[in-house]
């Protein structure tokens, strides 16, 4: 394990023992498996924009794809004679296009990701209000559509995307399902892949990438294109777990906790670095922080503070780390 993931690692065990001390409720079975789920589902997402970073870009606009496309699959579910997986696949291909959207602006029209990203943020927050006519939906039909003809199938969604597969006497939340399969083909394709080594070299030096002659460009639309669609992945899961979609409340600041998720775990915001191990212990760090919390009777006035105090604090210390390890390899070298 790498002395950063190390390090996140031992943040991640720390807070887990000192709030199990504190209050050992928080280690009954049905806080577990909360605590699982929202850590998967956050790290779904965090997963994506790792890909953007590594390339040494930013994406803002992950929340409200996170929205956008909850918002779309509601709508789509209940559509009369919509097959229920043909919903899930228009959301995945909306998710897709919007990635290749701001990829294509990113590398032809020259526009800096910061803006096309925060662009992306406010028009598919507002299509989703628009929509809805900003008013909450959700993709299970309501109880007065109980002779709705597609509720067998959608039931049968409800439960893959968000039930629970007992193992023992413990329920696994299906999210970490998703996530273990999405990590590992995420993996595979950073450390095991052709594509994925030149992610890594685009974020480490783009000019020296370009004159290997490797297409930066396309490079950087995969990049975007992947980013959107664990955002829209991860926006399925959510509309399913939350039943009750919000247009301008779902996926609202998902952006920044993914993003904290994605540094936190390791993910250098000037690109060439990043492990998908690190950004998922990253992401379950966020949610045990929030858990934590409630369970030690912090305020929760004061959430967003100690969250931002225990990243800022994570990142110093993985920098210090890094530069200790630079020194030592340099004196080892002379």
């Amino acid at each position: 394990m790498k002395k950063n993931i190390l390090g996140i690692f031992i943040l991640l065990v720390a807070i887990f023992v000192i709030t199990a001390i504190i209050n050992p409720k928080f280690l009954n079975a049905y806080n577990m498996q909360n605590l699982i789920k929202w850590s998967s589902l956050y790290a779904v997402m965090s997963l994506g924009v790792a890909f953007v970073i590594i390339t040494g870009g930013i994406d803002l606009s992950i929340g409200s794809v996170v929205g956008l496309v909850a918002v779309v699959l509601s709508i789509c579910l209940k559509l009369e004679g919509m097959d229920p997986w043909s919903a899930i696949g228009i959301a995945l291909i909306l998710s897709l296009l919007i990635g290749l959207l701001h990829g294509i602006l990113i590398t032809k029209a020259k526009v800096q990701p910061f803006v096309v990203t925060l662009c992306g943020l406010l028009v598919y927050r507002s299509m989703g209000r628009w929509f809805t006519d900003n008013q909450s939906i959700g993709p299970m039909p309501m109880e007065e559509d109980a002779g709705y003809k597609n509720l067998e199938q959608i039931q049968h969604l409800d439960f893959v995307f968000s039930g629970k597969i007992a193992i023992g006497s413990f329920n696994l939340p299906t999210p970490a399902i998703f996530l273990l399969v999405l990590s590992i083909a995420a993996a595979i394709f950073l450390r095991r892949t052709i594509w994925g080594r030149y992610l890594f070299a685009l974020g480490s030096n783009e000019d020296g990438t370009r004159y290997s002659g490797i297409n930066t460009d396309r490079m950087k639309i995969l990049a975007y294109v992947l980013c959107s669609f664990f955002a829209g992945m991860a926006g399925i899961l959510f509309a399913f777990e939350l039943d009750s979609v919000q247009p301008a409340q779902t996926g609202e600041f998902y952006e920044l906790y993914a993003i904290a998720a994605a540094v936190l775990g390791g993910c250098s915001l000037r690109g060439g670095e990043g492990s998908v191990l690190g950004v998922v212990i990253a992401a379950a760090v966020i949610r045990l922080i929030y858990n934590s919390i409630n369970m030690v009777g912090i305020s929760t006035h004061l959430e967003f503070g100690i969250l931002g105090l225990v990243i800022l604090l994570g990142v110093i210390g993985d920098e210090l780390i890094k530069k200790t390890v630079n020194r030592k390899q340099a004196v080892q070298t002379s």
